[in-house]
């Protein structure tokens, strides 16, 4: 049994850090235990030009703890009106690695995302020539499609075909919520990778209603049936290269996840590496965690792997984290997925 191991330290590449308050609340909970982190642009406004991306990245780097030596990537938020000349530009900086795709209205603050794919075109053909990653938020939006099925038809109505007419582009599914969303990325081909993070690897949709309705388990997109629970494990556990962590640690205030109209995330980062050593221990591929949180990340993207290193042990008591943290004169709820956690990162 392995009881102790050291990898090199992880990076996130799915994460929201926010900005004022709970940005300098949320940001030392990441920084911690990661490397770098693909910071996400759905900002209001959103983070739509390579200054905008510049200013929000001193803003990250002002609310670093002293010492830190983490490295935030930044992202583009696409837009109908974002040329590929911006992009282009950009991406020269070296500043930003990679654009998102909201379809408009899936999500948190994505009211200025894509409605019409075929109006981006231009910019993703640049996106091709350039190497830089799509990142992709997976769902329609129809109403008329149920929000358990909204990823598997956004694989059929969108990605398919945008796979088949830009080959050449980099495309990272992100938080693959479903066994078709794990069988998409694993036949699409080199160019195309897929991120799970820590709560969908560990709750099914039946947290969301555990005696009663669990704000605090309501993301977008939604925790799915057991049997996609299980393939989003063996996916991350199974050591291929396809897959990667990105925690789309989401912190909202109490205030507005525990209301009639609750916000869509959860506040993942801080118990992140604690959950996935539990979830790759319980499927005996604790090896393999390297592979998921250090080495698979950079080789998509072309960076390094970390030379600082980070190490986990297994406790015989269960972990024990805070409930909520402070921001500002709001708390913030930490995931508790509700089972006892048997690892810890060592100090």
């Amino acid at each position: 049994m392995t009881d102790r191991i050291t990898i090199p330290r992880p990076d996130d590449w799915h994460l929201h850090l926010r900005d004022g308050a709970v940005l300098e609340a949320v940001l030392a909970d990441t920084a911690r235990h990661f490397g770098r982190a693909i910071v996400m642009p759905n900002l209001v406004p959103p983070v739509t030009s390579g200054a905008a991306a510049d200013a929000y990245r001193a803003r990250i780097l002002a609310a670093l703890p002293a010492g830190s030596d983490f490295t935030p990537l930044m992202t583009l938020y696409l837009t109908e009106a974002t040329s590929a000349d911006d992009v282009r530009s950009a991406a020269n900086t070296g500043i930003v690695h990679a654009v998102k795709l909201y379809p408009a209205g899936a999500t948190t603050n994505s009211e200025a995302g894509v409605r019409d794919i075929e109006t981006v075109y231009p910019v993703l053909e640049a996106m091709s020539e350039i190497g830089l990653p799509l990142l992709v938020h997976g769902e329609v939006v129809d109403s008329g499609v149920d929000i358990f099925d909204r990823e598997a038809v956004f694989l059929d109505r969108v990605l398919a075909p945008l796979r088949a007419r830009f080959a050449d582009l980099k495309i990272v599914l992100e938080h693959v919520t479903t066994k078709d969303g794990v069988d998409f990325v694993q036949c699409a081909g080199p160019n195309t990778a897929g991120t799970i993070t820590p709560h969908h690897l560990m709750i099914n949709r039946n947290a969301l209603f555990n005696k009663g309705l669990r704000p605090h388990f309501y993301c977008l997109p939604v925790a799915k049936r057991e049997h996609h629970r299980l393939a989003l494990v063996e996916a991350a556990t199974g050591g291929g290269e396809q897959f990667f962590l990105g925690t789309d640690s989401a912190p909202h205030p109490d205030k507005d996840k525990e209301t009639a109209c609750g916000c869509a995330g959860i506040y993942v980062a801080p118990v992140t590496m604690t959950c996935l050593a539990q979830v790759f221990d319980d499927a005996g591929k604790i090896s393999n965690l390297e592979k998921f949180v250090s080495l698979n990340g950079p080789g998509f993207y072309g960076l390094p792997v970390n030379d600082a290193t980070l190490t986990l042990e297994r406790c015989v008591d269960p972990a024990i984290f805070p409930v909520s943290i402070s921001a500002g004169a709001d708390t913030i709820t930490l995931f508790d997925p509700g089972v006892p956690l048997h690892w810890m990162v060592a100090d």
